[in-house]
């Protein structure tokens, strides 16, 4: 067990960027860590603590991401909780068991071998039981934390009407701005909603079926990378082999590369496109004039409560003066 926690960022291709995208989390799918996703501050507290309960007790790597700058660097306010509240569920049977295995002259074990054609293959599939146990792991220390700390995480979250036709399946950061465009499309009656993906690898079939509407016909799924070559992205991949058996039509689309704003008037275009001509392999935030994937962009607002007011974009390297800037801007318009 061991645990790792990424700020997930773009992973170079023509050019260098050091902004944030899910690329890098992508490219460690084939490490076989288990990945945990967290869609804000409060949930990568929440998912953090998660991270290493479930390492401990399943005996496998966790690494757990959250979107480099977006979540990373902003500055927000949590209820506090202490350490020793969270010790108390940490399984100590198998943290003892696992200090038995360490490199010791007074351990009977052995380590780094190599292995042939005759036993290796037998070796990787007797891993197959751990995995397994996993997604009821993850699932059971979730319920420990969330009595701790208020909160609802759960391997795959659902927000918006229970009775939904039309969904958005994503993970990090952008689930809070889609819950903003599923909560002033279900006031003008739309049957809409959003699936925040949580534990990613091992990707539960059974956890994601427990919180898709039964009454869900259309799927768009959102992933932050772009695969050059591939008939889809992770995400969307996934999700297909999941609902194969499924009579809900799916389409996959890429958002926010190297930090591109993803703004609640993308979310709409993505809802939009569910609800007229579905589109597969599309794109939002830029205007793709050269293949031609985006989806149409259409003006579109939010009625937010009276003072309060919600910046998009900010927090990313090379824009701490900028940010300053429109701050102060921001808050003498704020009563207005």
């Amino acid at each position: 067990p061991g645990v790792i926690h990424v700020a997930s960022r773009t992973i170079a291709t023509h050019a260098l960027s050091i902004f944030g995208d899910h690329s890098d989390v992508y490219a460690a799918r084939a490490t076989g860590f288990c990945m945990l996703a967290s869609s804000n501050i409060e949930e990568a507290r929440t998912n953090a603590a998660v991270s290493h309960l479930s390492a401990i007790e399943g005996s496998l790597p966790f690494l757990h991401f959250f979107d480099g700058f977006r979540t990373s660097h902003e500055l927000s306010t949590i209820k506090s909780i202490s350490d020793t509240e969270f010790l108390k569920l940490v399984n100590y049977d198998k943290l003892n068991d696992f200090k038995k295995r360490t490199l010791n002259i007074d351990h009977n074990i052995q380590k780094g071998l190599a292995e042939n054609e005759d036993i290796y293959f037998q070796s990787v599939e007797a891993r197959n039981k751990y995995y397994n146990e996993i997604p009821d792991i993850v699932n059971k220390y979730m319920e420990k934390v969330n009595e701790i700390t208020g909160t609802d995480c759960k391997p795959f979250n659902y927000y918006g009407d229970p009775n939904a036709e039309n969904i958005i399946i994503a993970m990090g950061s952008v689930v809070d701005t889609i819950k903003l465009v599923v909560d002033e499309e279900n006031k003008k009656g739309k049957k809409i909603g959003v699936v925040a993906v949580h534990l990613y690898r091992p990707f539960s079939q059974k956890y994601l079926l427990n919180v898709i509407p039964a009454t869900t016909k259309k799927i768009a799924v959102l992933d932050r990378t772009k695969e050059s070559g591939s008939i889809g992205e992770p995400l969307y991949l996934d999700v297909i082999a999941a609902l194969n058996n499924k009579n809900i039509e799916i389409v996959g689309g890429r958002y926010g590369l190297s930090s591109k704003n993803t703004t609640p008037s993308d979310i709409y275009s993505v809802f939009k496109m569910l609800d007229t001509n579905l589109q597969n392999n599309f794109t939002i935030g830029i205007n793709d004039d050269v293949t031609n994937l985006s989806l149409e962009k259409t003006d579109y607002s939010i009625n937010l409560p009276a003072k309060e007011i919600i910046i998009y974009g900010f927090g990313s390297d090379g824009m701490v003066s900028a940010s300053k800037d429109i701050l102060k801007i921001a808050a003498k318009n704020l009563d207005k």
